[in-house]
């Protein structure tokens, strides 16, 4: 059972570095903390979108399912999470 857990904080975290990744050095958005703030929001969008997926989980059952783990809920979250993040940090 541990093993299981352990496994989903690891996608939530690794979809979370994936968002701040690609806001922070792919697109070059301008964001507050620059790589740290965005990981930061990332992940908390992740673990959100997770929570999501757990309240949630009879209407979303269907979508896609990656090592036992519903991702869209997460990424879905992070991106949002992290596009809202980079427009306020911007507006500085």
């Amino acid at each position: 059972m541990l093993f299981y857990y352990f496994n989903v904080g690891l996608t939530y975290f690794a979809i979370g570095f994936a968002t701040a990744v690609f806001y922070a050095f792919i697109l070059r958005k301008p964001l507050l903390g620059k790589f740290w703030g965005a990981l930061i929001v990332g992940l908390i969008g992740s673990f959100l979108g997770g929570l999501i997926d757990f309240l949630f989980a009879d209407i979303i059952e269907y979508l896609s399912d990656f090592n036992s783990v519903n991702v869209i809920s997460s990424v879905i979250t992070a991106v949002v999470l992290v596009s809202i993040f980079s427009r306020v940090s911007a507006q500085k």
